[in-house]
């Protein structure tokens, strides 16, 4: 009954927000003809329509994992939906400038009222909800799949000299269950082993929920190639924490077969471990734990203590953890001699301004750090935005990223 009253409630809301978008499409259109006018209103209904359906059929089948189709009409119907909500604050302010003069005209006696819209503020709500609307289409169409490769130069004092010019690349968040086909990883692979990286770090979120996401990506993600070796280290999705599974047995066989995909596919998979780098003679060391999240509502399955033993004495430490809220929940309190924390889980929540000199996102407000570097006295920390998506089919300003570190004696 009670999920019934809340279906209820939302598709009335739904309804009423279409209802007061309405009063602006007619405001804007009243000079159009009348065929005009009909086909206009009919196609604004037609989306209204699909939404409730749509949101219909997605309360029935809570639960079954979205197909493409759906993935990609809801979320184009969630953009149409939240463009509109501008127009409403542009029609709130018309009715607040209406009801002022009503308010003025009877104070003053006057009956003289004109009671229709105006149809400058209507015109600027549509033209303004337009522009994120632009934006996010775009952002599937595009944003998606347009990987960029960003490049980092970092500067140790306590560097060994031997690995002066080493180069890292990390990936992180391929979330491979969005993927609808192999083609956009293999790209990403190849401009992967084009940067020619000493290592290569993964930092967690290979799956949306389950382990039989990768299997089609096995091949393509097996063909990422280091001159060393590659890294791994699990995610808060990667446990399938947020599936309901017949028993706790499914679930701990859904991430062996998880664990043991990394291992096929090359991978050396960190589970608060680490690993000791040795060249000309000198050492660095890569420690990897499992999730860590100092937020609520993230697991804390990593365990840095077991993964710091036996790297007390190495002079320079690299740590792969998924979640940057580790950093100053645990690392740059406990472990001041960690000197780069390599981190993703935020996706710089897939959209946002990006520029040089300015970057904002919504997920600022819940993160401190949430993408690019960030450094607390002789501790780094570098949040990479992710390669793949998680819900929302797309990107807008914050694109799937490829880091390339360059290590350089300071």
């Amino acid at each position: 009954m009670q999920r019934m009253l809340s279906f209820g409630i939302i598709l009335l809301l739904l309804f009423i927000v279409d209802l007061y978008v309405f009063q602006a499409i007619k405001t804007v259109t009243q000079n159009l003809n009348t065929t005009a006018q009909k086909v206009i209103y009919f196609i604004h209904w037609a989306i209204f329509a699909i939404t409730a359906s749509t949101f219909t059929l997605a309360s029935a089948t809570r639960g079954t994992p979205p197909d493409a189709f759906k993935t990609y009409l809801v979320s184009t119907l969630f953009i149409i939906f939240a463009s509109k909500l501008i127009i409403v604050v542009f029609l709130l302010l018309d009715d607040v400038l209406r009801l002022s003069k009503i308010v003025l005209n009877s104070a003053n006696g006057d009956e003289k009222f004109d009671p229709s819209r105006h149809k400058f503020l209507n015109q600027m709500g549509l033209v303004v909800a337009a522009i994120p609307f632009s934006a996010f289409i775009y952002g599937m169409v595009k944003g998606a799949y347009d990987y960029r490769v960003k490049r980092v130069t970092l500067r140790f004092p306590n560097l060994p000299s031997a690995f002066d010019g080493y180069k890292m690349l990390q990936i992180s968040d391929l979330h491979t269950g969005s993927f609808n086909s192999t083609e956009p990883l293999q790209e990403a692979v190849r401009i992967i082993n084009k940067q020619e990286a000493d290592l290569v770090f993964f930092t967690g979120d290979l799956v949306n929920n389950v382990a039989t996401e990768l299997r089609e990506h096995l091949d393509t993600l097996g063909g990422i190639r280091a001159k060393k070796a590659v890294y791994s280290v699990l995610g808060n999705h990667d446990y399938g924490d947020y599936v309901n599974w017949p028993s706790q047995e499914a679930k701990r066989e859904n991430l062996q077969t998880l664990i043991d995909s990394h291992r096929q596919m090359g991978w050396d998979i960190l589970l608060n471990e680490n690993r000791i780098i040795e060249k000309d003679g000198e050492q660095i060391a890569v420690l990897g734990v499992e999730n860590w999240g100092n937020k609520r509502g993230f697991p804390q399955y990593g365990r840095l203590n077991q993964a710091y033993q036996g790297t007390e004495k190495i002079p320079f430490k690299v740590l792969l953890s998924h979640d940057p809220s580790h950093w100053d929940g645990e690392i740059n309190k406990k472990y001041e001699d960690i000197d780069l924390t390599l981190s993703g889980h935020t996706h710089g929540m897939q959209f946002g301004v990006n520029i040089p000199g300015w970057k904002w996102s919504p997920v600022q407000y819940v993160y401190e750090q949430w993408a690019g570097l960030y450094k607390k006295g002789r501790q780094h920390l570098y949040v990479n935005t992710g390669l793949g998506f998680l819900g929302y089919p797309g990107r807008v300003g914050f694109l799937p990223e490829i880091t390339v570190f360059e290590l350089k004696k300071a």
